[in-house]
């Protein structure tokens, strides 16, 4: 079944019970990885999800809880056998910064890796990242205190749709990605700057005319009924507080 799986819900903070946000998309006979903190084998392998199965892997921007466990991964990867090659997508400045990032660990010595290609795009307005009979993986760039993008799926063979903010002030182009979406992930950090509230995020959901709205890369520490309250005051559809592993259908 074609459908997101929420690996982490947490803001820069992690709890135990929620991990810092990223997820999964298994959609078109693609299984897409979006951001990568942490431990990604554990968390993927708990999520039933075969890590040497991955075919994408988008970094949304180089902050550490986004990106600490891509070295992890690749050389998880590389020890479980992968031979396969692995396409990574991201701005220009957040793909340089990883680089550099594996570059630290001499990754050009490790005998045997997998070929790691990555996909530098320009963010400025909404552009496909790649496109199959199947899906569609779009991205902009947002809102946030460094280069940042957000994400679409759209499913082309059922019509469903998803889109991700990520870590941004409310901003068109996440108006822009989350058009008539039938989900919509919004972060709700809170009041600061290159973050939202769950009241702004709702806002931004019925400016788009999504059908459903999910918060998601919230402090745990938040009073959660609030949250739903605030979304719900500036958006009349269906509001849920994301949690870890939970899954949304795209069929």
């Amino acid at each position: 079944m074609d459908r997101i799986i929420i690996l982490g819900t947490a803001h820069s903070v992690a709890y135990p019970d929620h991990e810092n946000t990223h997820l999964a998309i298994l959609a078109g006979g693609r299984s897409i990885l979006v951001d990568c903190p942490g431990s990604p084998v554990s968390r993927l392998q708990k999520a039933g999800i075969n890590p040497l199965s991955l075919t994408d892997i988008v970094l949304t921007h180089f902050h550490p809880d986004h990106v600490s466990g891509l070295p992890l991964l690749l050389m998880d990867l590389w020890l479980l056998g992968r031979s396969e090659p692995l396409d990574v997508y991201g701005l220009p400045s957040t793909l340089d910064l990883a680089v550099q990032n594996m570059n630290l660990y001499n990754w050009e010595n490790w005998s045997g890796f997998f070929p790691v290609r990555f996909h530098r795009f320009c963010g400025r307005g909404k552009t496909v990242l790649f496109e199959t009979e199947k899906i569609r993986l779009s991205a902009a760039e947002v809102c946030h205190l460094i280069p940042t993008i957000g994400l679409r799926i759209d499913q082309l063979q059922t019509g469903k749709s998803a889109a991700y903010s990520c870590d941004t002030e409310p901003c068109p182009a996440v108006i822009d990605l989350a058009e008539s979406v039938d989900f919509l992930l919004h972060e709700a950090t809170g009041l600061a700057k290159g973050h939202t509230s769950a009241r702004q995020a709702g806002e931004v959901a019925a400016q788009a005319g999504g059908k459903s709205l999910y918060l998601i890369h919230y402090p745990s520490g938040e009073n959660q009924e609030t949250m739903l309250e605030d979304a719900k005051f500036s958006f009349g559809r269906l509001v849920v507080l994301a949690n870890d592993f939970m899954e949304i259908p795209l069929e």
